[in-house]
């Protein structure tokens, strides 16, 4: 299966929490609610969640980088 990396830009997000409540293994939020990434590298079984906050993200601070 293809490895896949999750890349946020804090400097995009604007703390609107999708992210987190799409996919609460993978991101946080500060207190100020900007994310926080805790699994850059999360297993295949939160591949589809990872996909879903990023496509939720309405900065689009957040990427899903997939490669062999």
């Amino acid at each position: 299966m293809a490895v896949f990396k999750v890349r946020v830009d804090v400097e995009k997000c604007i703390g609107a929490g999708h992210c987190v409540l799409r996919a609460p293994r993978i991101f946080d939020q500060r207190d100020d609610g900007i994310v926080i990434l805790l699994d850059a590298t999360p297993s295949p079984a939160l591949r589809e969640a990872a996909r879903k906050a990023a496509d939720l993200c309405p900065s689009q601070a957040i990427t899903v980088e997939e490669g062999p």
